[in-house]
């Protein structure tokens, strides 16, 4: 078990990006320029000090990171979060060193003891596969149904809530999520090279100020919509999600049985609800 020297209360904003001199390519030739690179680094996430998870995300936001993803996999079981500090990974299965990429979250004991996962899960996809509907069925019920969010809302949110993210900005390279109000006012938005990281900062923000279930607002991501997204929204009782591109079969069918309301390609000209 990897002991836990420091706790920290603030926002480790270091290393989101890196700039690097490459070669830019055009009709003209090739000239040598900076560019700004965002970073990816495992982040080693334990829960009452057992070893549950270790993902490839953009540092920043790591508490809420860490206790997002305890909650959207049902690891605290309704137990409260006592704390969530940085640690050295120097325990039995840690696969990274630095004590920025490791972060223990604490209830005390409360929560059930976990089963371990030793594999690393990629910035690209969640736990992919790895749990069925039945699963999530069983461990959550269905969302109330209340009033639905406007259409010129919902088609709207991804273009001005996730249109001009810092690091996306300076780095073209990572997902965006977005919680918001029922008139479309922004409460959070978190970036990440993950786009279930950034959803899981987004639920581990609302967790840690104690507004979770979210019932009547929405949640806005950037690419497609995966089975974990709509998993993750679930789980924190959002009933809305939008994303600017399609969602696959396994997230329409985890949508319909959670009973959110699951809209795709939402621009401007319009956007597919899939009911």
């Amino acid at each position: 078990m990897a002991s836990c020297p420091r706790s920290y209360a603030g926002v480790v904003t270091r290393g989101r990006t890196n700039r690097l001199l490459t070669t830019w390519v055009d009709a003209d030739g090739r000239t040598r320029s900076p560019d700004e690179v965002a970073v990816e680094e495992p982040l080693e996430i334990r829960l009452d000090g057992h070893l549950v998870g270790t993902t490839m995300r953009t540092p920043g936001h790591d508490f809420e990171l860490a206790v997002g993803f305890c909650h959207t996999e049902g690891l605290l079981d309704g137990a409260p979060v006592r704390s969530a500090k940085y640690c050295r990974g120097d325990g039995p299965g840690a696969v990274v060193a630095s004590e920025f990429n490791v972060v223990t979250v604490s209830t005390g004991g409360r929560a059930p003891t976990p089963e371990p996962r030793l594999g690393v899960t990629s910035s690209a996809c969640g736990l992919c596969g790895t749990t069925a509907i039945d699963d999530l069925r069983a461990r959550i019920r269905p969302l109330p149904v209340g009033d639905p969010i406007l259409d010129d809302v919902l088609l709207t949110a991804p273009a001005r809530l996730l249109g001009d993210t810092p690091i996306f900005a300076a780095t073209g390279a990572v997902h965006a999520a977005a919680l918001f109000s029922p008139d479309g006012e922004p409460v959070v938005v978190r970036e990440d090279v993950g786009r279930h990281n950034a959803v899981d900062k987004v639920v581990g923000h609302e967790l840690l100020a104690g507004t979770l279930p979210r019932h009547g607002f929405g949640l806005a991501v950037s690419g497609r919509v995966g089975f974990e997204i709509v998993q993750k929204a679930w789980a924190a009782g959002i009933t809305t999600v939008v994303a600017k591109g399609a969602p696959t079969s396994l997230a329409v069918e985890a949508a319909r049985m959670a009973r959110i309301a699951l809209v795709g390609w939402a621009s401007d000209a319009g956007g597919r609800l899939y009911d």
